[in-house]
C-alpha cells in the first residue's frame, strides 16, 4: 500500500425523488463499507441517497462530514430542508446549492455517484474536469446510469478515471486499489504528476 492516508470518500447523488429499496440498500452498504475501512464520508449534507450512505456510515462508527449550502444550522434545516442527524461535522459554506458543489468535490479524494439529477450532473462535471478518481454506482438511475455516455461526449483528457460497478463494496475496493496503485501520482488537476524518481522511491518503500 502506498500510503496510510485516511481517504475522504465523497458520496454524491439524488437528494430528492423516489428510490426503490434495492437502490437505498446499495447506499447503505456503501456507507457501511466506508466506515468499516476507516475512511471519511463526505456529502453535501443533503437528504436522499447521500443521506442514506451517511447515516449508515455513522451508525457503523464512521466519521461523516456534510458540506452545507447554508450559512447556519437554521438555514441548513429551514431554507434547504436538509438533515443534520447523520453528520458528525457540518461545514456551513453559505454558498448555496451550486456553490457548495465545488467544495464537495475538492474535499474528496474519491467521488462516488449514485442516481442524481441536475445537481449531481454539476458535481460529476466538476469531478471529471478536475481529474478526480470517480466511481459510478450503476443501476441506481439518473445521472449515474448515463455517466458512461457523458464521458464519451466530453472528449477531453482531464486525467480523470471513471470506474463503474453495480456492487457498492466491490466498487469501493476497486477505487481504493486504483487510487493506491495509479491515481495517487496525479490525484487532480491542481497537483503536478509525481516524478519518476519519487514513484520509484515509494515503490522501494512498499517492498520493505
Amino acid at each position: 500500500m502506498r500510503t496510510t492516508k485516511r481517504y475522504a470518500i465523497g458520496v454524491m447523488g439524488s437528494a430528492s425523488g423516489e428510490h426503490n429499496e434495492e437502490t437505498i440498500l446499495k447506499l447503505v452498504r456503501l456507507g457501511r463499507a466506508i466506515a468499516k475501512h476507516g475512511y471519511l464520508l463526505i456529502t453535501g449534507g443533503c437528504p436522499g441517497l447521500p443521506y442514506a450512505a451517511a447515516r449508515a456510515a455513522q451508525e457503523a462508527g464512521g466519521l461523516t462530514i456534510g458540506i452545507s449550502p447554508g450559512l447556519s444550522r437554521y438555514e441548513h434545516e429551514h431554507k434547504y430542508f436538509s438533515p443534520t442527524d447523520a453528520y458528525d461535522v457540518l461545514i456551513y459554506t453559505g454558498s448555496g446549492l451550486m456553490g457548495r458543489e465545488v467544495l464537495n468535490i475538492r474535499s474528496s479524494d474519491i467521488v462516488v455517484f449514485a442516481g442524481g439529477h441536475s445537481g449531481t450532473l454539476g458535481e460529476f462535471a466538476i469531478a471529471y474536469d478536475e481529474g478526480k478518481l470517480i466511481g459510478v454506482l450503476t443501476n441506481t438511475g439518473g445521472i449515474a446510469d448515463h455517466a458512461e455516455e457523458l464521458v464519451r461526449f466530453c472528449q477531453k483528457d482531464t486525467g480523470a478515471a471513471v470506474l463503474y460497478d453495480d456492487d457498492p463494496v466491490r466498487l469501493l475496493t476497486r477505487l481504493i486499489d486504483y487510487y493506491q496503485t495509479r491515481h495517487w501520482a496525479h490525484p487532480n488537476c491542481f497537483c503536478p504528476p509525481a516524478r519518476a524518481d519519487a514513484m520509484d522511491a515509494v515503490d522501494a518503500m512498499d517492498t520493505h
